[in-house]
């Protein structure tokens, strides 16, 4: 049988499987219940600080499509399929003295699982900062084995919390450096998708000392309008606020986020994370480059820690392996990541190059201007219909 186990950033691994910061690792209960059905490590529901009150009524909903038709909707019924979660659950509502001791005591029960302890302060002043140090040290004590920085959920209203850190490159980097300044685990960062372009977060995350980056959080969405009622599917009392869309759906849009990422940075480390409910998903990203990767909404469905999709995860990466003669993750991670190449650089169906739009020697002499050609225009690209 294959060996599943694996290292990274410094920490070993059983297996590369981990359930992702959400719902599924919001108790010590929880927690338990996943190393025990085989999960190499948990990312804690993130921790903090600051007074965290979620709305009223449901926080998370399924978006399901029509197996035979096309309408979506979150009304689960018969003929249906789920294809994303959409949640406007803010961090954990446990205050940060409720996990002391817990943790502790998991860690000290299961020292071969790997516990990361997810933490989100503000970043606008000193004493912010503070807290997210404060954070950092206190979930070091409890014997996590590395952190998880949180500048990533879409849910926040403060300008200087979650995802609208991941979105400026100045915070990105302060705040983990002043992590990296008490941490004596490994810091990884868990960015948004929402940015156009991840790689200048990253850059700047690795710049303030980062030791890994994760990829990526939910998408900001919208549930959809109910046409019999005019309301939005999820609501409270009529009104709704942006949330974040994980699952299936966002899988391929996911990959090409971390592509990016593990292109621009091939000598670092990447946890993946975005619409894995077997192991198929979670190739892609370790073809990409990633050395883990992490599940939400499939384990919310399955008994909500994922007994049954963790078995298949390791069942499945055991089969792959030993078909290919793999002896480790490392002898496949990352082999499909040069196949992504610029538009331009795809073969087209005659010989002829393609410059990205961009006109060649061929076209210029056509109109005149290759060689020593006058024609018009000099230089210029030329315009018309094309």
């Amino acid at each position: 049988m294959a060996d599943l186990s694996t290292t990274f950033t410094g920490v070993r691994f059983l297996n590369p499987f981990l359930l992702a910061s959400a719902p599924p690792t919001e108790s010590d209960a929880n927690i338990i219940r996943a190393f025990e059905a085989g999960w190499g490590g948990v990312v804690t529901k993130t921790i903090g600080l600051h007074p965290v009150v979620n709305v009223k009524g449901p926080k998370t909903k399924f978006l399901r499509s029509e197996d035979q038709g096309t309408r979506l909707s979150m009304t689960k019924k018969p003929g249906t399929t789920v294809m994303a979660s959409w949640n406007w659950e803010l961090i954990s509502d446990k205050p940060l003295d409720w996990w002391i001791g817990k943790l502790a005591a998991i860690k000290k029960a299961y020292p071969k699982n790997i516990i990361v302890g997810s933490i989100m302060a503000g970043s606008g002043n000193d004493k912010e900062l503070n807290n997210w140090q404060t954070l950092a040290k206190a979930m070091q004590d409890e014997g996590a084995d590395a952190l998880e920085l949180n500048f990533s959920c879409p849910h926040m209203d403060r300008v200087d919390m979650g995802s609208n850190v991941g979105k400026d490159k100045v915070l990105c980097s302060v705040v983990t450096m002043a992590v990296k300044e008490v941490s004596k685990i490994p810091v990884w960062v868990k960015l948004t998708p929402a940015t156009s372009n991840i790689v200048e977060e990253a850059e700047a995350c690795f710049r303030g000392g980062a030791d890994a980056v994760v990829s990526s959080n939910t998408w900001p969405s919208l549930p959809p309008i109910d046409p019999a009622t005019l309301d939005f599917e999820m609501n409270v009392e009529g009104y709704v606020s942006p949330g974040g869309l994980g699952g299936p759906a966002i899988l391929p849009l996911s990959m090409a986020k971390m592509a990016q990422l593990t292109k621009a940075f091939p000598d670092k480390e990447f946890s993946g994370i975005g619409g894995i409910s077997t192991f198929e998903h979670a190739l892609n990203y370790f073809l990409l480059g990633c050395g883990t990767t992490q599940v939400c909404t499939a384990a919310m469905l399955d008994h909500a820690i994922g007994p049954n999709v963790i078995k298949a995860l390791m069942t499945g990466m055991s089969d792959f392996m030993d078909s290919r003669g793999f002896a480790s993750l490392d002898a496949f991670r990352g082999t499909r990541r040069d196949r992504i190449v610029p538009h331009s650089q795809i073969k087209r169906p005659d010989t002829r190059e393609y410059h990205g739009g961009y006109e060649d020697e061929a076209v210029a002499r056509h109109h005149g201007r290759g060689g020593g050609g006058g024609g018009e225009g000099g230089g210029a690209v030329a315009g018309g219909d094309g």
